[in-house]
């Protein structure tokens, strides 16, 4: 074993242990701690025993173990832990020793502690880090953002653990300064719960509308993930759609209908209202979990409120194969809209976002993987200034062929009475997307009528705003304000 240590870490729960064996299985030597010191004679004594891990038991020895430049990783709770645990370490490190932080920390704090960390003569790095406990320890998707200086010195780590696609290209690069990574792993999470979501939906219409059993929506499920749809989420759905209960019945039909969530799917959406981006299918996807939790509510309102019961009379295997086509419509439009999220911070913040390297990111290792994704990297390969993906040739003719089905599934659902929410807002996206013109003009004349907001008008230059007295009782006084 090495006298020092090439990286230390953090923090061993079961994220933080996975990532120590596979950097460890790299040929890197790690330096570990944990706040409850015993748990690193547990790692050290059981998973780790006879590699080439260091156990510390305080962040003196820590630090102590490490190698120049210092490189220290934060495997802990997100929020003020890794405040608390920044301030403990800035008095043992040295100038160029790199503090990184592989939790899901929202981008604003990476932001602020980037700039505090090198006011203190260090550097700091955000990295979202994605795939779970699995992909921790066999190779997660790594987006690493912060001090650039820091790049250099945690590349060849970063990118080694990383997972590979298949000409062998790590799924991890330098995504931007400061929030810029933890920035592009909080939108990962809001696509994939927009992928959730519609699969969800297409799982809900199978079940109530053609009345199809988990054992038959396996296979649905199965085959769809040997086409366009490929990808980790159709992959497990499949798998669990299969699975049986220790009675052989399918267990997924015996687990509560209420979804959790950490809060990530939120940030994006707050973050879209506060850019003005329409993030629409990941909104409906969160306010969807949000209605979920509702549940005594909602068998309160079951058993008070009657609508319209769901009896499919149309061609079941036409409707499954509508249905491939609405998921993956609906697919595209949560990336296009994930995607102008990600343009407009990349203005906002002022970064510059490799946008094919973030789909090539997240080609393998993350939760959101697919073979879709290698068609976004083409996308902007052929184009880095592409403003939406819906202007793509190749993503354009996907969606305009996939409209019949994607409006027959629509239709029908909401004919019958079951909830699509992310799937409908997805449609109502698109044919406002390519509508020249909205309704906003009479919204714009509301708006000026009750406070003197004031308007445009399509005959004269932009830039130029005009009040009227509408009632014949106003003033000419405007407000000083107009925002779009």
């Amino acid at each position: 074993m090495k006298k020092l240590a090439d990286i230390g870490l953090i923090g061993l729960a079961v994220m933080g242990e996975n990532l120590v064996l596979n950097m460890e299985s790299k040929g890197f030597t790690v330096a570990v701690f944990n706040r409850t010191v015993s748990k690193v004679d547990e790692f050290i004594n059981g998973r780790a025993k006879g590699k080439n891990i260091i156990g510390t038991h305080s962040l003196e020895e820590l630090v102590a173990s490490l190698n120049r430049p210092r490189k220290v990783m934060l495997m802990v709770k997100a929020g003020q832990p890794v405040d608390d645990f920044i301030e403990k370490l800035i008095p043992l490190l040295e100038p160029g020793d790199i503090i990184i932080d592989g939790g899901n920390s929202h981008f604003m704090d990476t932001r602020r502690r980037t700039q505090y960390v090198e006011s203190k003569g260090l550097l700091y790095i955000g990295t979202g880090v994605s795939g779970g406990e699995e992909g921790a320890l066999r190779g997660p998707s790594m987006m690493p953002g912060g001090s650039p200086a820091a790049w250099p010195h945690v590349k060849d780590i970063f990118q080694a653990i990383a997972a590979k696609v298949d000409d062998g290209t790590p799924c991890c690069d330098w995504v931007g300064e400061d929030g810029a990574g933890h920035f592009v792993k909080m939108v990962h999470n809001g696509i994939e719960y927009g992928d959730m979501q519609i699969i969800n939906e297409a799982y809900h219409l199978m079940k109530e509308l053609l009345g199809m059993t988990p054992d038959e929506q396996h296979e649905v499920f199965k085959k769809w993930n040997e086409g366009k749809l490929n990808s980790y989420l159709i992959e497990i759905t499949a798998d669990i759609l299969a699975f049986k209960d220790t009675d052989g019945t399918p267990l997924v039909e015996k687990i509560l209908d209420t979804a959790g969530q950490k809060g990530t799917g939120k940030w994006t959406v707050i973050t879209a209202l506060e850019l003005g981006i329409p993030l629409t299918l990941i909104g409906e996807s969160v306010f969807s979990r949000c209605l979920s939790a509702q549940k005594d509510l909602r068998v309160k309102a079951s058993k008070a409120i009657f609508g319209t019961k769901p009896h499919f009379k149309g061609d079941k295997q036409q409707f499954i194969n509508d249905l491939e086509e609405a998921l993956y419509a609906a697919k595209i439009i949560s990336y296009a809209q994930g995607y102008d999220l990600m343009r407009e911070a990349a203005k906002e913040y002022n970064w510059n976002l490799n946008y094919g390297g973030i789909a090539l990111m997240w080609r393998g290792g993350c939760i959101i993987r697919s073979a879709f994704l290698g068609d976004i990297k083409k996308a902007f390969d052929k184009n880095p200034s592409l403003e939406n993906l819906l202007l793509d040739p190749f993503f354009k003719e996907a969606v305009q062929s996939a409209q019949e089905s994607w409006r027959n599934v629509c239709t029908t659902a909401l004919e019958n009475g079951i909830p699509i929410p992310a799937l409908a807002s997805a449609l109502c996206y698109f044919d406002g997307f390519r509508c020249e013109r909205l309704p906003a003009n009479l919204l714009q004349a509301q708006r000026d009528y009750f406070g003197a907001h004031q308007y445009e008008r399509i005959d004269r230059p932009r830039g130029e705003f005009f009040h009227t007295n509408w009632t014949g009782q106003g003033g000419d006084t405007a407000s000083s304000t107009y925002l779009v």
